[in-house]
């Protein structure tokens, strides 16, 4: 249903039939809205509702937190009936690459989000329609609007079926993820984030504190509150295990894919063995010397004249 009976009332707004325009996204989407005021606050950004509040005066950011939840809840739901047997933490860093801001930015594109997006004057001229993380913004809103108004079922749907056509999930730092890994082998804890949005002139700024147990272990800022988070795990990570293990044990969502087949190999040449050396002849050994003659006894003389004895 996406609400409680009797909250209709409080939810739904007066709104003049959508514009060709939004309808043409309405069809793209595959959902007619009975109320047509979700879709257009869900395609509002601040800076237009603040320059135009006669033609959208609510912006998308209270649809987007409510996205946010519902695409939590159908993430979860899918992985875990589609993964027995996988553990906690894989689950969470699979979750993380199916909602990150690079995966919802795509999805976005599928649809060609940026060209609905109503934007004010400045950040359209400066290229806001294809920001990644304003179109992940607009997909959480528009997210959260199906599921106010046609319903979880619808949502799930909405949401997954765009999903598996990506041609391979998007990659993404998921400091997160790590970080829940750390922190559980660590401290035996699941760390939280307290995050906050608070606007900076003209935009609005999000500021995220990450902690385990009552310790705060990092503290990240960013413009979506996806950003701040991921910032404040990669700060707790850097603390706790370096900057450059922060991203040694992230590791990008496998997707199997079909192998081309090999060209067949060539048939390899015979070996050729070089010849065995021969091993020279050892050289003649010398014939023996004939054994020479004794010399005849010389003849004994005379001592005392020194002339031969007979």
């Amino acid at each position: 249903m996406g609400v409680h009976p009797g909250e209709v009332r409080l939810i739904a707004q007066p709104a003049a039939p959508l514009t060709p325009n939004l309808q043409l996204l309405q069809q793209k989407i595959g959902i007619h809205f009975r109320d047509p005021s979700l879709l257009l606050e869900a395609v509002t950004h601040s800076s237009f509702a603040n320059e135009s509040p006669h033609l959208s005066p609510r912006d998308n950011e209270r649809l987007e937190y409510l996205g946010d939840a519902v695409l939590q809840l159908i993430t979860a739901e899918y992985l875990y009936k589609h993964h027995p047997g996988a553990t906690e933490g894989e689950l969470t860093q699979t979750r993380s690459a199916m909602v990150n801001t690079n995966t919802l930015a795509l999805l976005a594109e599928q649809l060609d989000m940026g060209a609905y997006l109503y934007l004010g004057k400045g950040i359209a001229k400066g290229g806001g329609r294809s920001l990644k993380s304003l179109l992940a913004n607009m997909f959480e809103a528009v997210l959260g609007a199906v599921f106010l108004d046609a319903g979880y079922d619808a949502a799930y749907h909405y949401y997954l079926n765009r999903y598996r056509q990506l041609p391979s999930p998007a990659q993404d730092e998921n400091f997160k993820g790590r970080l829940q890994q750390v922190a559980q082998e660590r401290f035996g804890e699941t760390p939280f984030y307290d995050s906050e949005g608070a606007r900076v002139g003209t935009k609005r700024e999000y500021t995220s504190v990450v902690f385990a147990g009552a310790e705060p272990l990092g503290t990240g800022h960013g413009a979506t509150k996806q950003e701040a988070e991921q910032e404040a795990a990669r700060a707790a990570l850097e603390s706790l295990v370096g900057s450059s293990s922060a991203t040694a044990g992230v590791k990008p969502v496998k997707v199997a894919r079909p192998r081309s087949p090999r060209a067949p190999r060539a048939p390899r040449a015979p070996r050729l063995l070089p010849p065995p050396e021969l091993a020279p002849e050892p050289p003649p050994e010398p014939a023996p010397e004939p054994a020479a003659e004794p010399a005849p006894p010389a003849p004994r003389r005379s001592r005392q004249f020194g002339e031969p004895l007979e």
